[in-house]
């Protein structure tokens, strides 16, 4: 094991390579030191609650081998190269944590491209690089400043004694000397008891980023809240009824021991299955497992796909037709779609989107409208930034055409207004029409999570959801007519995609050709309702 410390950004906002002095001490190690006694575990009912293999197949175990990740870091390197050892220092803050933190004990700045070799018997930093945010990571996450604005963006405080000196790891249980002593022996960390790992603000360390806008020469431009979901949920009803683990890490319905040695029932144990929205990339993962070095195994992966989509259908939205009205030539409903998340819908990184497809069929199943049919490259019909990466497809109140469509989602823009998909050059966002959240009060939201484009002044678009008036061109001869709407959504938009195509680099040409291999089923159906008009 090393001997490193907690280190907060210094090296980004003092400059790349400074040398900062690091304010606690924590010492990490790989997660198989953890899955020993923390894998064969089930619940009184037989079931397999496994944390390390739970762990193992999702995003947190591979937020290193991350393809859109990796390829992503890429691109802002190569358009800002003057401050690439500052990019890469903050983009390992939280996919490479503990060897970033490794790093910064020894005065250098993380780095990324210098770990993704992932190769059998590299490095120890190395090795602690591609076990991503692992399990010596996130239990030595102190409560210090947890919920300020000064522990985002991983500002987060690692590295604390336990009473008896030897190295913390924190969880929500009292565990007794006994087997306190057995943990100690054969892992060097001693469990104590706090109770800040079930909090949102622990999550918010690094689910809550901003990051620096930089100019063409690297000065800053500004601070751009990339993305905020620990905001949107403070400034929403969840915050006195539920916390993010409540949904992300949902809890075992009985007692349940949480290690398979010496096991002993807790009440409340979480599941460590980390719900998110990101099914395309299980898929990637499997089917690009060789060259990502994936880990987990194929079954395993194919399970957190299937998982991610259930919640994503059970969990997310909920859409209702209202009653149609038809009159001479013209079919005309509203359609109301309820985020049911404790944030906006969709969140986190801005690549997401979700959309109303919205169809119309004749009494002979022919369709005679459609607004956002989705292509078998990902992209959504009618979109006007899928089909032109300088624009995007502005809020509706009503949709009346079939090349218009409802897309809750974030545009970015750089300093010129020109839309961008580069995280380094936007300076804010031009339009953020995703669907807020329960108690979201938007004419007070502040600048980091407040309404953008014509839905700030669209009545209809409110906390809970929206409401879209569909007025459609039809024969009434057709008639009784079918009405379909659903909500779509995507973890990776086609632009987003496509807008790395092109640029020569490894990361960047192999994610092209994993999001094309995968863009067939890069959507899925988050909800639906269907209606006859007479």
């Amino acid at each position: 094991m090393t001997r490193i410390t907690a280190w907060l950004l210094a090296a980004l906002a003092a400059g790349a390579g400074s040398a900062a002095t690091p304010p606690a001490e924590a010492r990490f190690t790989a997660s198989d030191r953890c899955l020993a006694c923390h894998n064969g575990v089930s619940t009184p009912a037989g079931e397999d609650i496994s944390i390390g293999a739970a762990w193992q197949g999702s995003m947190m175990a591979n937020a290193a081998r991350d393809p859109y990740w990796q390829a992503t870091v890429r691109r802002e390197v190569m358009e800002h190269p003057a401050a690439r050892a500052a990019i890469e220092d903050k983009c390992a803050a939280c996919h490479m944590p503990m060897a970033r933190l490794t790093a910064a004990a020894e005065g250098r700045a993380g780095a990324v491209f210098a770990h993704l070799r992932f190769a059998p018997g590299c490095g120890e930093e190395d090795a602690l690089a591609v076990d991503g945010v692992s399990c010596a990571m996130c239990h030595q996450i102190t409560a210090a400043k947890l919920g300020t604005r000064e522990s985002f963006s991983a500002g987060f405080t690692a590295g604390a004694p336990a009473p008896s000196g030897a190295d913390a790891v924190f969880g929500p249980f009292e565990i007794d000397r006994g087997r306190a002593r057995v943990m100690r022996s054969s892992s060097t960390f001693e469990p104590v008891e706090a109770a800040h790992l079930q909090k949102s603000a622990f999550c918010a360390v690094c689910h809550t980023l901003f990051t620096e806008s930089l100019g063409p020469d690297g000065e800053v431009l500004a601070v751009f809240p990339e993305q905020v979901p620990y905001l949107e949920w403070r400034h929403s009803a969840y915050r006195d009824a539920q916390e993010c683990q409540s949904c992300h890490m949902p809890e075992v319905a009985m007692p349940a021991p949480v290690a398979s040695v010496l096991a002993r029932p807790h009440p409340d144990v979480s599941r460590h299955v980390f719900r998110g929205g990101n099914f395309q990339m299980a898929r990637i993962f499997n089917l690009y497992r060789r060259e990502l070095n994936v880990a987990a195994a194929p079954g395993s992966l194919a399970a957190v796909e299937h998982a991610t989509l259930e919640h994503l259908s059970a969990y997310a939205a909920r859409v209702s037709i209202g009653a149609p009205v038809l009159s001479a030539e013209r079919l005309d409903f509203e359609v109301v779609v309820e985020n049911l998340a404790g944030h906006k819908l969709p969140t986190a990184y801005p690549s997401r989107r979700a959309w109303l497809m919205t169809t119309v069929r004749d009494r002979t199943g022919k369709t005679v409208f459609a607004s956002g049919a989705l292509n078998e490259d990902g992209s959504i019909a009618g979109n006007d930034n899928d089909a032109d990466g300088g624009r995007y497809e502005p809020h509706y109140r009503e949709v009346t055409r079939p090349d218009q469509v409802q897309i809750y989602e974030t545009i970015m823009a750089d300093q010129r207004g020109a839309v961008t998909t580069g995280l380094l050059s936007a300076v804010g966002y031009v339009k953020d029409n995703r669907l807020l959240p329960e108690g979201f009060d938007k004419a007070a939201a502040g600048k980091d999570i407040a309404v953008r484009g014509a839905a700030a002044e669209d009545p209809d678009f409110k906390d809970g959801g929206d409401k879209v008036r569909y007025s459609a061109a039809v024969d009434p001869a057709g008639a009784p007519f079918t009405i379909e709407a659903a909500l779509w959504y995507q973890s990776i938009g086609f632009r987003w995609a496509h807008n790395l195509a092109g640029r020569g680099a490894a990361e960047t040409d192999r994610f092209v050709e994993c999001y094309r291999a995968t863009a067939r089923h890069s959507a899925t159906k988050l909800a639906a309702d269907q209606r006859t008009a007479p």
